[in-house]
């Protein structure tokens, strides 16, 4: 159940409809827009009955929600959500985040060259693995903490924001002091426990649709974050597992737009995991962002095809600085800037 207060409701009037859906045995998250005040109830709303909250002075309109997410629906926050970060970055306005990095941080050398070039082409955020999911027990499982330390100082030396996997709710105190987003992989997406306590601290996730997951499943996961309280999360589409052979995953261009409509949350591409295919990732690239993408995630690497991981996916950085500028027509003819 939604409950949208008037343009004018005042605070007295806020906390009296808050307080009579807490004793009515509900959950209530609060969100205020740039014009008004909207209040979520989420528990066991199927028996109350909604005239008696459209009576309380403040109240503008109360209707049910049938979607099983409540907080990731549209109706939460119906002008989107826009996540913001330390270093004046944003994901879910005009402008286009631009996610650039390694798949895993290997040398102090490596991650300082790719900052410098994600930062000379406008980029905002820096994403390189410390901690690696693979599917061979016999790959570089990353370099852990000492990894998050040198993408900490090569990221706070060109002013980006840092974005870094989390595999495990053992991980998240030791990695908050070198994290600025927390990035949930595909295998992780329903890995309950650990969205939930991801729920609980203060920091925007990026959470990554599952190889198999349809998109209500993936929203359903945010909705896991999104009742403990943190409401900065981000969507990725990074392609779904097909009977296709062709390419590493199918990517789902259509599910941005989808998503666009059904939630609130910021949702980028990652053409880089989708095709698995360094010839391929621009052209994919370029479809996600007139799709509607709010940011992109790109595998970059300064010897790309020498990366200890997923290199055939990653881009050399003359191909990166040459789709930047590609994607920067892109954004104007869509009113999107980079």
């Amino acid at each position: 159940m939604i409950i949208a207060m008037q343009e004018n409701a005042t605070e007295e009037q806020i906390f009296a409809v808050v307080e009579e859906m807490e004793e009515n045995g509900v959950k209530v998250h609060r969100t205020t827009g740039a014009q008004q005040t909207i209040l979520a109830a989420v528990g066991a709303t199927a028996g109350l009955d909604i005239t008696q909250f459209e009576a309380l002075p403040g109240v503008f309109h109360v209707h049910r929600i049938s979607a099983p997410y409540k907080l990731a629906g549209r109706a939460f926050r119906p002008e989107g959500t826009v996540v913001e970060f330390a270093n004046g970055a944003t994901i879910g306005s005009t402008h286009v985040g631009l996610i650039g990095g390694p798949c895993s941080v290997e040398t102090e050398d490596q991650i300082f060259a790719i900052a410098k070039c994600v930062k000379a082409v406008g980029g905002e955020f820096l994403r390189g693995g410390a901690f690696k999911p693979r599917t061979s027990p016999y790959a570089f499982q990353g370099l852990g903490i000492d990894g998050l330390k040198v993408m900490r100082a090569a990221a706070d030396q060109y002013g980006l924001a840092t974005v870094t996997e989390v595999m495990e709710i053992a991980q998240i105190e030791p990695m908050l002091e070198y994290v600025d987003c927390f990035q949930v992989g595909a295998r992780n997406m329903q890995n309950f426990n650990l969205l939930r306590e991801l729920g609980l601290i203060r920091k925007p996730v990026l959470l990554k649709r599952g190889i198999a997951a349809t998109i209500d499943e993936l929203l359903m996961s945010a909705e896991y974050i999104l009742s403990g309280g943190n409401y900065e999360v981000i969507l990725c589409e990074r392609g779904i597992r097909t009977y296709e052979t062709s390419t590493r995953n199918t990517m789902d261009i259509a599910a941005i737009p989808v998503l666009k409509k059904l939630t609130h949350l910021p949702v980028i591409a990652d053409p880089s995991h989708a095709t698995g295919r360094r010839d391929m990732v621009a052209p994919m690239a370029k479809a996600s962002l007139a799709a509607g993408a709010d940011g992109l995630l790109i595998e970059i690497h300064p010897n790309a095809d020498k990366a200890w991981s997923d290199a055939a996916q990653t881009l050399y950085f003359d191909q990166f600085e040459k789709l930047i500028g590609e994607l920067k027509l892109i954004g104007q003819a869509i009113g999107r800037t980079l």
